[in-house]
C-alpha cells in the first residue's frame, strides 16, 4: 500500500513536470536566469518566520499552495498576458517541487512541522 505522503510527493512531481512543461510551451522571453531566479521567488516567504511560526506559516502557505499559481497562470491566459502566464507556470512548478522534495504546508507551530510530516 503506498502512504498518503507518498502519493502528495509523486502528485508534487506531477504537478512541477505539467507546470514546466506549460511554462515550455508558452515560449516566455524570459531569459534562463531569471526564470531560475523567479523559480525559487516564493521561498522568499521564509523571511516571515523572523515575526514568528504563526505568522511564518501563514505567509509561507498561501504563497506555496497550488491555487496561487495556478490562478496567475489561469489571469495570464485568460487575460493574453504571456508574462503573468509565464509567473503563474512558474510558481505552481515551485509548488510541485517543493512537494515533491517533501516541503509541505507548514503548521503554526514549527517551520519543520508539515502536513507531509516532520522535516
Amino acid at each position: 500500500m503506498v502512504s498518503v505522503v507518498l502519493w502528495q510527493r509523486i502528485e508534487g512531481a506531477l504537478v512541477f513536470a505539467a507546470a514546466i512543461l506549460i511554462f515550455i510551451a508558452l515560449a516566455s522571453d524570459l531569459p534562463w536566469w531569471l526564470a531560475l531566479i523567479l523559480f525559487f521567488a516564493p521561498d522568499i516567504t521564509f523571511a516571515a518566520y523572523l515575526a514568528g511560526p504563526r505568522v511564518g506559516a501563514l505567509i509561507y502557505n498561501t504563497a506555496h499552495v497550488y491555487a496561487l499559481g495556478a490562478m496567475v497562470l489561469a489571469a495570464g491566459l485568460a487575460l493574453d498576458t504571456p508574462l503573468a502566464s509565464a509567473l503563474g507556470a512558474l510558481w505552481l512548478a515551485h509548488s510541485g517541487f517543493d512537494r515533491l522534495l517533501g516541503y509541505g504546508l507548514k503548521f503554526p507551530e514549527s517551520f519543520k512541522k508539515t502536513h507531509l510530516g516532520d522535516l
